[in-house]
C-alpha cells in the first residue's frame, strides 16, 4: 500500500463556526483539528476528495498518519470522524497527535483468518466483535489483530484473554477486570444440529 495514502496535505483554518465550516465544504474542503500531546490545538482544513479516497482503506484508521501543515509534518492518529448521514461526504475530523515515548489508545480492527476451518466441521462463526481498543506506544501500534481460527472447534468460544497481543500491546478492557474479557469469536452448532442433540438429551 502506498505511503501516500497516509500522508495529508492540509492548511492552518483561522475561520470559525458553523458558517465558516459550511463554506469550506461548499469548496470541497473538510474542517478538522489537530490536538493532544505537548502542543495547543490546532484548526486545519483538508482536501475531501484526498480524504475521502485515504480512509476508504482500513488501515487508514489504525494507522500513524503525517499531516503537512505548513512546513510542519505532524503524526497523528484519527479519533473521530463526522459524515453525512446519507451522502459520501466527510464533514469533520479529529485528529491526536502522536508522540514518541507517549502511550495512545485507539481501536484496531480483528482479522480473522481461516474461518473455513471450523465451517468445514460443521461450525457456524459468529463474531462478537471486529476491533478492539488498545494502548501502546507508537512504535508498537498493530495495523490490525489477528485470531487465527484453524484449530478452534465446534461449541468454542473466544474471549480477549484468549488472544495473543503483539508485543508492546495491552488489550484495554482486560484492564478494567474479569468481568470485561469480551466474547470475541464463537463457533455455534447450525441450529437444527442443536434442535436434534436436545431432542436426543430429552428422548435418553
Amino acid at each position: 500500500m502506498s505511503d501516500a495514502i497516509f500522508t495529508l496535505n492540509a492548511e492552518v483554518r483561522t475561520d470559525a463556526g458553523k458558517g465558516a465550516s459550511r463554506r469550506l465544504r461548499h469548496e470541497d474542503k473538510v474542517p478538522a483539528i489537530i490536538y493532544g500531546g505537548s502542543k495547543a490545538p490546532v484548526s486545519i482544513t483538508l482536501e475531501h476528495s484526498k480524504l475521502l479516497k485515504a480512509q476508504s482503506f482500513e488501515a487508514f484508521y489504525s494507522h500513524i498518519l503525517t499531516i503537512k501543515v505548513g512546513k510542519e509534518d505532524v503524526k497523528a492518529i484519527v479519533k473521530a470522524m463526522q459524515r453525512h448521514p446519507f451522502k459520501p461526504k466527510i464533514m469533520h475530523v479529529d485528529f491526536q497527535r502522536v508522540e514518541a515515548g507517549h502511550e495512545l489508545h485507539t481501536i484496531v480492527p480483528i482479522h480473522f483468518l481461516n474461518e473455513d476451518a471450523p465451517v468445514k466441521k460443521g461450525g457456524v462463526v459468529v463474531h462478537g466483535a471486529n476491533e478492539i481498543e488498545i494502548s501502546c506506544l507508537p512504535k508498537d501500534l498493530p495495523e490490525f489483530i489477528e485470531v487465527d481460527m484453524s484449530d478452534v472447534e465446534v461449541g468454542t468460544t473466544l474471549h480477549l484473554s484468549d488472544l495473543k497481543a503483539p508485543k508492546g500491546v495491552t488489550f484495554v478492557q482486560l484492564t478494567k477486570g474479569a468481568g470485561h474479557d469480551l466474547a470475541v469469536v464463537s463457533v455455534n452448532k447450525p441450529a437444527g444440529k442443536a434442535a436434534d442433540a436436545e431432542e436426543t438429551e430429552t428422548a435418553e
